[in-house]
C-alpha cells in the first residue's frame, strides 16, 4: 500500500504540473503504450507520421524507485538527454533539479518556472555567451576541469560557485564513456584547486561521471574514492571545506540500477561517512527518460525478394534512431497491421520473415534492423519501438527534409493513474 500512495501521490503531483494540467493524458489501462497507439491509429486512418507517446506514469514510478533506492541524493536531470518540455514539467512537478549544458537548456527550463538555484551548469567547458547568460539569471554552480575554464568564469561570473570535474577512472564498461573529454587526472587536482582559490572562485564540491549507461557498478566506489582525495586535498591546502559531491549518471531503469546504488551508499558512507552536512547529487538522464518514451512510424514503402521482406518506415537513423550510432543502442520494433488484418491488429500468431527495415531518406546507411522476424506487413501498416526516450529525437537531424524535431509527443498515464483526462 506504501509504493501506490507514493505513486499516487507523485503522479498526482505531475498531472497537476504547470505544462501539464491542460494537456490531454489517456490512461493506459494494462500499462501497454501499444494498445494506447492501436486505439488511437485505428479510428484515424489519417494518420501516417511517426508520434511519440510519454508514459507519465512510468516517470512517476521511476521517481519512485530512485526515492526507494538512493533517498539521500536528489537527481537533477541531464536535460540533454530528451528536453521534451511535458517531460521537464513532470521532473519539476517532482523536485528534480536540472543538469543544463547550455543557455538554451538553461533557457528551457526556467520557462517553465524552475528556480536558477535549481540548475548545475554542469558543462566543464563552456562558450562565453552562455557563461554570461548564466551569470544574468543566476545560476550559479558549473564544473571545471582547466585553468582556462577559471579565467573565463572570473571574467564574465566571479559569483559562481565550482565543482571540480575529475576523471572517473573505471568508465571503460560504459555505454558511451566519457573519460577521454572530461575529467581532471589526479596530478592536475592540486593546480586546478590552487588556481581558482587564487581566482578568488569558492570550489565547493567535486563532480565526475562514470560513462553513460554503465554497467560496471563498483566504477562509482573508485570514482567517490577519488573524490574524497580531492576534498582532503583541498583541506590541506587551507581551502574551506567542500559540501557537494556530484556522482553524475550513468544509470538505466532494471537491476543495474539497484546494484548501483547499493554500491553507491556503500562507498558513500564509507569514504564520507563523517561528512554529516554533505549535498549528494546526482545527474541521471536515461534513467527518467528511456522506457518512458515510445515511437510509432508507419511503414511507407515494400519489396519482396523471395521470403526476404524489405520495409521502409518514416524515421530512421537520421532521426529519433540516431540513438544507434551515436548512443550505441539497440532498438527493437513491434509490428501493428491495422490495414493487411483488421480483426488480429497485433499480428499474434502469424507467420513471420526474415525482414529489412529502412528509414526514410536516400542514404543506404539509413538502415534499422536487419534480419529481424517479421510478418507480412502492408504499406501503413506500423512498427512500434520501445524504450525511445534517450538521446532519440533531441539528437535527430533535418537531412533530406525529414525534420526529427517535428515529431509530436502524445501524453498517457500507465496505472496508477487518476481519471481518464487531465483537463
Amino acid at each position: 500500500m506504501g509504493s501506490i500512495a507514493t505513486s499516487s501521490k507523485s503522479l498526482d503531483a505531475i498531472l497537476k504540473a504547470p505544462g501539464v494540467k491542460n494537456k490531454e493524458v489517456i490512461r493506459l489501462s494494462n500499462g501497454k503504450s501499444t494498445d494506447f497507439i492501436q486505439s488511437f491509429i485505428s479510428p484515424n486512418q489519417e494518420v501516417r507520421d511517426p508520434f511519440y507517446v510519454l508514459d507519465l506514469g512510468m516517470v512517476s514510478s521511476l521517481m519512485d524507485q530512485w526515492n526507494s533506492s538512493i533517498p539521500s541524493i536528489r537527481p537533477f536531470y541531464a536535460v540533454k538527454c530528451n528536453h521534451e518540455p511535458t517531460l521537464l514539467a513532470a521532473l519539476a512537478a517532482l523536485g528534480v533539479g536540472f543538469d543544463c549544458a547550455s543557455q538554451a537548456e538553461m533557457e528551457a527550463v526556467l520557462a517553465l518556472g524552475v528556480s536558477a538555484d535549481q540548475i548545475v551548469f554542469a558543462n566543464p567547458c563552456k562558450a562565453e555567451t552562455h557563461i554570461k547568460f548564466a551569470a544574468s539569471v543566476g545560476v550559479n554552480l558549473t564544473t571545471y576541469d582547466s585553468p582556462y575554464e577559471i579565467e573565463k568564469m572570473k571574467k564574465w561570473h566571479p559569483k559562481c560557485a565550482l565543482l571540480l570535474r575529475i576523471k572517473a577512472g573505471d568508465d571503460g564498461n560504459a555505454r558511451c564513456p566519457l573519460g577521454p573529454k572530461y575529467g581532471a587526472l589526479p596530478e592536475e587536482v592540486t593546480q586546478l584547486l590552487q588556481a581558482a582559490h587564487a581566482a578568488g572562485l569558492p570550489v565547493v564540491g567535486v563532480s565526475f561521471h562514470v560513462g553513460s549507461a554503465t554497467t560496471y557498478s563498483l566504477a562509482y566506489r573508485s570514482a567517490i574514492a577519488a573524490a574524497k582525495e580531492v576534498f582532503n586535498t583541498a583541506l590541506q591546502l587551507g581551502m574551506p571545506r567542500m559540501r557537494t559531491l556530484n556522482i553524475g549518471g550513468g544509470f538505466f531503469a532494471g537491476p543495474h540500477f539497484e546494484e548501483a546504488a547499493v554500491t553507491i551508499k556503500d562507498a558513500l558512507q564509507l569514504y564520507f561517512g563523517n561528512e554529516t552536512d554533505l549535498e549528494v547529487v546526482s545527474e541521471p538522464g536515461r534513467f527518467f527518460a528511456e522506457t518512458a518514451f515510445t515511437l510509432a512510424t508507419c511503414i511507407i514503402g515494400k519489396r519482396v525478394r523471395g521470403e526476404l521482406r524489405e520495409y521502409w518506415i518514416n524515421d530512421g537513423l537520421y532521426g529519433s534512431m540516431n540513438c544507434m550510432l551515436y548512443d550505441h543502442a539497440t532498438v527493437t520494433a513491434t509490428p501493428l497491421a491495422c490495414t493487411s488484418d483488421p480483426t488480429n491488429p497485433k499480428c499474434n500468431g502469424v507467420k513471420t520473415y526474415p525482414s529489412t527495415v529502412f528509414g526514410p531518406t536516400c542514404d543506404a546507411l539509413d538502415t534499422i534492423l536487419t534480419d529481424y522476424q517479421l510478418p507480412d506487413l502492408q504499406v501503413n501498416d506500423w512498427l512500434v519501438f520501445p524504450n525511445m526516450g534517450a538521446y532519440t529525437a533531441c539528437a535527430g537531424s533535418k537531412f533530406n527534409g525529414f525534420d526529427t524535431s517535428a515529431i509530436p509527443t502524445y501524453l498517457a498515464c500507465s496505472d496508477p493513474c487518476i481519471g481518464q483526462e487531465n483537463n
